[in-house]
């Protein structure tokens, strides 16, 4: 079971999709009204946001005044569920998703327990276009019914964590037990693709791995160079990283390994005799001098930009930094990139290395350990820090997050250091 959550502000847009009235939802045929909770029955989109509009209405510096989830169940688990079923479904999940208190490392709460089953609700059963797969739809109003906010701090992972609750509660697989279950096949069939190819080419691996039912999405820098993919298949998502063996299937190494696996086919094409290999002897280097990768430098003059004012696509973004609280607008794709760069499914100091990459990417402090006063700026020391002018804002997430990486290290949930 898969539950996503995540605060939004365009409350009417998600509200017309639910329902079906949306002209981008191709068969509205395929969705049925489960339940809406405190307020009047049978209402279309527009009614329902009215009615979670007036519960915010106290709270006019709401911007993200919805909260949007989804949840997903394995298909065998609900195959002969009815709505009272999915209804009821929605309430142990809403319970599951109240009941829990988000700690960081210190134990300090950093999200207090919410409310959403005491709150206005419109829940809606999905079936996928193609396969029929059902799921919920639920938009949740953010202020509950005696006025309270919904806090909406790592909702992400408040809603994960709720569906392995469920899971567990009902006997049902977990998510993160199919993940980990599935990964050897989908490995395996990363592997047969690769065989298959005469030739290597991302097209072609692309068209192999669509025949065995996964989906492939290249991700490119701003020159258009891969630097990592992602395969779907149904609702779970594998990361390049945590396929093969030893990282041999991401995209830095993929070639190599098609390379290997066609060793026989390469060694026929190339001239029998080898030339032979002069090594240049490298000069020793000292222990002294062998450190940690740094952080590289820009020459060009860095952009200052300390998102402390919002811009459109942008969201409001609380973390922590040397024992202060930050709030900053960051870009929603940066967001995304830094979430996706430091999953809370595999690091045990996620949060550590978020909190560090977004006080790089803000400039409230550099790699450099230079801080800026805590009210960004840019860095105060010769080597500047900040976004150079040929980059754009995910090239410097990236380099934010290797940089953290650098500092703090990657801590997986098995115990393992990875740098």
């Amino acid at each position: 079971m898969i539950a996503k959550a995540k605060a939004v502000a365009h409350g009417i847009r998600a509200m017309l999709y639910v329902s079906g009235e949306s002209r981008n939802k191709k068969h509205p045929e395929k969705i049925t009204r489960v339940c809406d909770n405190f307020m009047p029955q049978g209402m279309d989109a527009t009614g329902i946001f009215t009615e979670m509009k007036f519960a915010t209405m106290n709270h006019p510096n709401i911007k993200n005044n919805v909260i949007r989830m989804e949840i997903s169940p394995a298909m065998e688990h609900t195959e002969n569920f009815t709505l009272d079923d999915w209804r009821q479904l929605w309430q142990d999940f809403a319970a599951a998703f109240d009941i829990q208190e988000i700690r960081d490392k210190d134990g300090k709460v950093v999200s207090m327990q919410t409310n959403i089953s005491g709150s206005k609700s419109s829940i809606w059963l999905h079936e996928e276009s193609n396969s029929g797969i059902p799921h919920l739809h639920a938009i949740v109003s953010r202020v509950d019914e005696k006025g309270n906010i919904n806090n909406d701090h790592a909702i992400h992972l408040r809603a994960q964590r709720a569906a392995e609750m469920i899971a567990r509660q009902r006997g049902w697989t977990t998510a993160q037990h199919i993940h980990e279950t599935n990964i050897p096949k989908v490995s395996a069939d990363c592997m047969e693709a690769l065989r298959e190819l005469d030739k290597w080419s991302w097209d072609g691996y692309q068209e192999r791995l669509t025949a065995k039912g996964y989906e492939l999405y290249l991700r490119k820098d701003k020159k258009d160079v891969i630097r990592g993919y992602v395969l779907l298949k149904g609702n779970t998502k594998f990361k390049a990283s945590e396929l093969g063996k030893g990282r041999n299937l991401t995209a830095s190494r993929i070639k190599q390994t098609w390379e290997k696996l066609h060793s026989d086919k390469t060694q026929q094409v190339r001239p029998a005799t080898k030339q032979p290999v002069v090594s240049t002897p490298k000069p020793s280097v000292p222990n002294s001098t062998r450190q940690k990768p740094q952080p590289v430098i820009r020459q060009n003059n860095p952009i200052f930009e300390n998102y402390t004012t919002y811009k459109p696509n942008s969201q409001p973004t609380e973390f922590e930094h040397d024992g202060k609280t930050y709030n900053r607008y960051l870009p929603d794709k940066v967001l995304d990139f830094f979430n996706d760069e430091f999953d809370y499914r595999e690091l045990a100091n996620w949060q550590d290395l978020q909190n560090l990459a977004m006080a790089y990417f803000t400039l409230i402090t550099s790699p450099y350990e230079v801080t800026s006063g805590g009210g960004g700026g840019g860095s105060q020391s010769d080597l500047k820090w900040g976004r150079d002018p040929k980059e754009d804002e995910i090239e410097f997430a990236r380099r934010c997050a290797q940089a953290a990486s650098n500092r703090i290290g990657r801590h997986s949930k098995g115990g393992i250091k990875r740098k």
